[in-house]
């Protein structure tokens, strides 16, 4: 049984699933996509303006997918806000219908420390080679092991998976969370300031896997990461900061820019 939802607006999958905020997507064709998230295998494919979810009850849909593709957010307005800024709208002629997914926290945690000083090629090897070995076994795949399961591990059985020095950070990750020392829910209650003060604790998780968890982990739409594109494109794009109307959706807006720096290399 297929589950429709019609009238779908501000949506490019391939800007939204495959542009650095998850790893566990891949093309089928074009506009069809196959992912696991939540432990649950999905293929869901865009026609127009009606968005297919494959083999999806209405219930899945609204207890799990509803909101892991932001649907209760208005993109639309987003968009017209980023129309009234030159070089936001701009952006928007290359890279629109980007959204920012809300992911399980853990797995958003685990994959950016993953991603340290890596590229996306290798961040999606060792994150598969994570869910092969230590995931449940699902039809077609694997789901993300969950922070227990690699806290009952030691940083020599993370060897086989090639993930190097971020083998240590992965441990110390999974320890705090499965112990409730990272408490997610707590998490979510606080100032952005505070949740990334509370992420920073972990081990070898600095600023930008803290807000690359909060924005897309935790629903932090004001996390604002800052990775090697951003840090070039905002001195050249925003000397003195996002526009006016940006407050409280930085987060959403980064990851156009990000988009853009990465499709135009910045040639302005």
């Amino acid at each position: 049984m297929d589950f429709v939802l019609n009238n779908v607006n501000c949506l490019n999958l391939a800007e939204t699933l495959d542009c650095g905020q998850a790893f566990r997507w891949q093309a089928v064709s074009n506009n069809k996509w196959y992912g696991i998230a939540f432990g649950k295998e999905l293929t869901l494919e865009l026609k127009g303006n009606k968005l297919i979810f494959y083999n999806t009850t209405e219930n899945e849909y609204n207890n799990i997918w509803k909101n892991y593709f932001d649907f209760s957010r208005d993109y639309m307005q987003i968009e017209k806000v980023m129309q009234n800024d030159k070089t936001l709208n701009n952006m928007l002629q290359i890279a629109s219908g980007i959204r920012v997914l809300n992911q399980e926290p853990w797995e958003t945690l685990c994959s950016f420390i993953i991603s340290q000083n890596n590229n996306i090629k290798r961040i999606k090897g060792i994150i598969e080679r994570l869910c092969e070995t230590y995931g449940k076994k699902l039809e077609n795949g694997y789901a993300f092991p969950t922070a227990k399961k690699i806290a009952s591990l030691s940083v020599d059985d993370l060897t086989p998976l090639r993930c190097g020095f971020r083998a240590k950070y992965i441990i110390d990750a999974a320890k705090k969370v499965a112990s409730g020392e990272i408490d997610f829910d707590k998490i979510k209650g606080l100032s952005l300031e505070d949740a990334e003060n509370e992420l920073t604790k972990i081990y070898g998780v600095g600023l930008k896997v803290a807000d690359c968890t909060l924005l897309f982990g935790l629903g932090f739409a004001n996390a604002f990461p800052k990775d090697v594109w951003i840090k070039r494109a905002m001195p050249l794009l925003f000397p003195n900061g996002l526009p006016k109307g940006c407050e409280g959706i930085e987060g959403i807006i980064q990851q156009y820019i990000f988009s853009y720096a990465r499709k135009t290399k910045l040639d302005i």
